[in-house]
């Protein structure tokens, strides 16, 4: 089970390059149900994802290259490229950065992962995080993967406001 919320940033914290980071493209080859592949480092990964939106059943499995290269042939919409930082955060948590390029150049978001609901609910972001938008679709991967460029270039503006 995979227990997360989703922050849009108001500001990139100091020193960003100082922590672990590494570049992701990822795209879907469907997205009811959620079935993901994607490029982390010199990985490949196969995800299963079940419906909701703080809690929902996850599964990862590695995939060779070539499957992944066969799968992304197979993929509806555009391709999500993204770097992630890992970020060390309160209670023994890590605030997972990405700074996406492509399309969405120019946009933030944030995910912490949480072991149980109640850690989750409980939980008080650092000052340069901004609006929470785990209950919001538009902020899910999957979703922003399924916009055109141009609806891509509207949304960026609408969060421009946010």
């Amino acid at each position: 089970m995979e227990i997360e919320r989703k922050f849009l940033i108001r500001e990139l914290p100091e020193n960003l390059t100082d922590y672990p980071h590494e570049a992701i493209s990822q795209a879907y080859i469907c997205t009811a149900p959620v079935i993901r592949v994607r490029k982390k480092g010199e990985s490949y990964i196969l995800t299963l994802k079940g419906g909701g939106m703080l809690a929902r059943q996850e599964v990862e499995m590695p995939i060779p290259r070539e499957s992944f290269e066969s799968l992304l042939a197979k993929k509806e919409g555009i391709i999500i490229e993204k770097t992630r930082y890992r970020i060390p955060e309160k209670d023994g948590l890590t605030i997972e950065l990405d700074i996406f390029d492509g399309v969405y150049k120019g946009f933030y978001m944030a995910e912490v992962e949480f072991a149980g609901l109640e850690q989750a609910q409980a939980y008080m972001p650092p000052s340069w995080f901004g609006p929470d938008v785990t209950m919001d679709r538009r902020f899910h991967n999957s979703v922003l993967s399924s916009n055109s460029p141009e609806e891509a270039a509207a949304f960026m503006e609408a969060i421009r406001c946010m």
